[in-house]
């Protein structure tokens, strides 16, 4: 059974693929001017923004767009102010969900994930009503495919500061403290291995879902990632393989 990693995962491969490859570029300039204003515009001090680098040369953004938003970000050259925005919500099937979004007018992004949360049996929560359920950390994925011994993989990420290592899923999803997901990721690649890192929240709980309320669910997850303002969503759903795969089939995903 899986659940929010695998959505994510299809979700994200399909942007990069299709015809919204140019709102994938808007979330990653954001993402990049964010994390440039934050913490540096140097990615060797600055884990977020090594982070969201490779993200946009993976969806082979251009570099020269990559640095104007870096500059942008460190206030090199002028541009819109973004600020990031965690809100929180409940989804159909009693789903925690945790909505990371940057945004240069707080008023509209409120407004517009209101309209999408009622109109898909969701609802925003109080702040701190489902925080709790999600921790940031960082994480590593590597493909199964390329894991010839599992052993020697859990060591090189545990040297390299790993936490917790999710070996049934795949891919295999390596988890440490955002200071350290560089580190595992550098580890990683040194010994050949071809990994993805990010920065993000994961769940402590889970909650199952199935039938209506899993079609539900994956419809308003959609909705909300198809929001310019919305960056990342959070959710702690477990759902089985089959019938989620079922459910993406008949939205066209």
């Amino acid at each position: 059974m899986s659940g929010h990693n695998k959505w994510a995962n299809i979700k994200h491969k399909k942007m990069a693929q299709d015809a919204k490859r140019s709102q994938l570029f808007t979330k990653l300039i954001r993402e990049l001017i964010v994390a440039a204003r934050e913490g540096g515009g140097n990615p060797d001090t600055n884990p977020r923004l090594r982070a969201a680098i490779e993200r946009a040369k993976a969806a082979s953004m251009p570099k020269e767009n990559i640095e104007r938003a870096i500059k942008r970000g460190t206030g090199e050259i002028e541009g819109a102010e973004f600020q990031e925005i965690i809100y929180e919500a409940y989804a159909p099937g009693g789903v925690a969900l945790y909505i990371r979004t940057l945004t240069d007018n707080k008023n509209r992004t409120a407004q517009e994930l209101r309209h999408v949360l009622s109109r898909h049996g969701g609802s925003l929560a109080e702040p701190g009503s489902v925080g709790w359920v999600f921790e940031r950390k960082g994480i590593v994925e590597v493909p199964r495919e390329q894991i010839a011994n599992i052993e020697e993989l859990m060591m090189l990420a545990i040297d390299a500061g790993a936490e917790d290592i999710k070996d049934q899923e795949d891919p295999v999803r390596i988890l440490s403290s955002p200071e350290d997901v560089m580190k595992i990721k550098d580890a990683l690649e040194a010994n050949g291995y071809k990994v993805e890192a990010s920065i993000g929240y994961v769940p402590k709980s889970t909650v199952r879902v199935t039938g209506k309320d899993a079609e539900r669910l994956l419809t308003l997850l959609n909705a909300l990632e198809d929001m310019d303002d919305v960056q990342e969503v959070f959710s702690n759903f477990e759902m089985d393989d089959a019938e989620m795969e079922a459910i993406l089939s008949q939205l066209g995903q």
